[in-house]
């Protein structure tokens, strides 16, 4: 089991299912680290592996089983409680970015971070959350603040994994295809510039450098690849073949 990823601890939850979908969002995300206080229908069960389906060797098959919540937070340096609505408790309060940010910063100093998520139907009592050093709310419609457990899990694993991860945030979709060099670029624009003006389009004459500008401009935003460039090369010989 990985011992730079967070506890994620299952208080008191209610349906097999949503633990197996729990699993499901943690190893999505390669978070591994589930603990579960007094689930409702005993331990093992059934309808959480079947949910689970592959991360049950991964997750269920390691996760710690508690009586109490405090016991299943003792050994961690720091808890958040995942919690939409306002308990009267004066804590800080993060956003799952935040939270989970703080969370890694903490595991890189050799921390154990707990986040705690309370059961389907009434959510996390006072009592679990007096003993957390931190509230999670997720900034949700106010008309609407139920979260299933499974999503929940889900929303924090991502962010979890979204900030270790080294994906772009836009992918451009051009792997395997090599960038066109600025060289082909500006000999592209003089082909078309070329042909252009033997067509006429340069017209009127006052307005002809601009419209030059404007087209050299569009080569280079465009952000051509190397097989782009032939294929306007060859677009444009096709169409001036025969007018020569």
């Amino acid at each position: 089991m990985s011992e730079n990823t967070p506890f994620f601890i299952l208080i008191r939850p209610q349906m097999g299912e949503n633990i197996g979908g729990a699993a499901r969002a943690m190893l999505n995300f390669a978070l591994n680290r589930m603990r579960l206080v007094s689930p409702r229908d005993g331990w093992p069960n059934p309808k959480a592996v079947a949910m689970a389906s592959g991360a049950a060797g991964q997750v269920l098959d390691h996760a710690g089983v508690f009586a109490t919540t405090a016991e299943a937070i003792a050994d961690c340096d720091f808890v958040f409680a995942t919690t939409a609505r306002g308990r009267e408790l004066t804590k800080p309060i993060y956003t799952p970015e935040a939270a989970m940010a703080e969370a890694r910063a903490r595991i890189a100093q050799g921390q154990k971070v707990g986040v705690m998520f309370g059961p389907e139907r009434t959510g996390l009592e006072n009592d679990d959350i007096i003993r957390a050093n931190a509230i999670i709310t997720v900034p949700v419609n106010p008309e609407f603040y139920s979260l299933n457990l499974a999503q929940a899990v889900l929303l924090l694993s991502y962010e979890f994994g979204r900030q270790g991860s080294d994906a772009p945030a836009i992918d451009p979709g051009l792997a395997g295809s090599e960038p066109a060099t600025a060289l082909e670029v500006e000999k592209l624009g003089d082909h078309y510039e070329e042909r252009l003006d033997q067509a006429g389009f340069f017209f009127p004459e006052t307005k002809a450098p601009m419209m030059k500008r404007n087209l050299r401009n569009m080569w280079s935003r465009f952000g051509l690849t190397r097989a782009d460039v032939q294929t306007l090369h060859g677009a444009l010989r096709q169409l001036m073949r025969g007018r020569d």
